[in-house]
C-alpha cells in the first residue's frame, strides 16, 4: 500500500495477535485455514498458531470441556482481519461465495468496506479493507464512520485474479469487544491504555491510536450490564496489544497501578484485565 493508507507500524499501540479458546480445535483450525486463508505457523495437540506468511495473527487453544460461548457475555464481538487492498477484499469475497460461506452482513463504514461472518463456534469475524486516510474525516477534521449498505457489485469488479490465501502484509486491524458498560470501557481503554476515542455510535466507543479509526471498540448491543466473563468459556482468551516503545508500556502499567489494576509481567509482556476480565496482553 502507498502512504495514502494508514501505517500501523507507526501507531503507538496496535493489535498483535488474538487468542481464542476452542471446543473443537480441528474444526476451528480448518475454518480459519479454508475460509480466511490463514497459514499454520506452529501447532501441537493443544494449540495452533495461524498467520499470514510467518507473522502470527491467531492462536487457538484446545479446551473440549469449555462452556459454549454465550453471545450476551462480555468478550469478543469480532476479530477484524485487515487486507492490504480493496482488490484483496474482492478476491476474498468471491472465494467465500464460492465456498458457500454464510455471511452475516456487508457494510460501507466510510473509513472501510467490511464483510461479516462467524466461525464454527460463534466467534465474530470481520474481513475488511481500509479506504485512504484522506477520505475518513469531515470538514472539521473528525473521523466519520457509518454503517451503510456495501456496493457488492462494485467491490467484486475491483478484484483481479483468484484468492491465494491471506496475503503477506495482512494483519488484525482491530478487535471489537462486547462490554457491560461503555463508561467503564472508556475508563479502561482510554484512561488506562491511553487510546483515543476516535468515534462513538449509540452504545459503542471506538478507540484508536496514532489517528487510526479504531484498533479496539467496545459495545453493549448484546451485553448491556454484563458481569465478569465466565472462567473457561469458549471464545476470546486474550488480545495482544503491541506498544511501539518500552516507555509507553511503562506509562500504561503506571496508570494501571495507580488505578489499583494488577498486572502480571513476564519479561517484555504484561497482562492486564479489563473490567469484565478480558485479558489484554501488553507487549513491546
Amino acid at each position: 500500500m502507498t502512504n495514502e493508507y494508514f501505517d500501523h507500524a507507526t501507531a503507538p499501540l496496535r493489535i498483535g495477535r488474538v487468542r481464542l479458546r476452542a471446543r473443537d480445535l480441528g474444526a476451528v483450525t480448518d475454518f480459519y485455514q479454508r475460509v480466511i486463508g490463514l497459514a499454520v505457523i506452529d501447532q501441537n495437540a493443544e494449540r495452533v498458531t495461524l498467520g499470514a506468511a510467518t507473522a502470527p495473527l491467531l492462536e487457538l487453544v484446545a479446551d473440549p470441556s469449555a462452556s459454549p460461548r454465550d453471545p450476551r457475555d462480555a468478550g469478543l464481538f469480532h476479530t477484524a482481519f485487515l487486507l492490504p487492498t480493496r482488490a484483496d477484499l474482492a478476491c476474498w469475497l468471491a472465494h467465500a461465495v464460492k465456498l458457500g460461506v454464510k455471511l452475516q452482513g456487508a457494510s460501507d463504514h466510510i473509513v472501510s468496506e467490511a464483510i461479516y461472518l462467524d466461525d464454527p463456534e460463534g466467534n465474530g469475524i470481520e474481513v475488511y479493507a481500509d479506504r485512504p486516510v484522506s477520505r475518513w474525516r469531515d470538514a472539521q477534521g473528525n473521523i466519520r464512520m457509518a454503517t451503510e449498505p456495501l456496493d457488492i457489485p462494485d467491490l467484486l469488479a475491483s478484484g483481479t485474479g483468484d484468492w491465494a490465501g491471506f496475503p503477506e502484509g495482512g494483519i488484525i486491524g482491530h478487535v471489537h469487544l462486547q462490554v457491560g458498560d461503555t463508561g467503564a470501557a472508556d475508563g479502561f481503554y482510554r484512561d488506562i491504555l491511553g487510546l483515543e476515542i476516535a468515534s462513538r455510535y449509540p452504545g459503542a466507543s471506538f478507540y484508536g491510536s496514532g489517528g487510526y479509526h479504531h484498533h479496539l471498540a467496545g459495545n453493549i448491543w448484546n451485553s448491556r450490564r454484563a458481569g465478569p466473563r465466565p472462567e473457561r468459556a469458549a471464545g476470546l482468551e486474550a488480545v495482544e496489544i503491541i506498544a511501539r516503545d518500552p516507555a509507553l508500556r511503562k506509562a500504561i502499567l503506571a496508570r494501571a497501578e495507580a488505578a489499583g489494576i494488577t498486572a502480571a509481567t513476564n519479561g517484555n509482556s504484561s497482562v492486564l484485565h479489563d473490567p469484565w476480565g478480558t485479558a489484554i496482553r501488553l507487549a513491546v
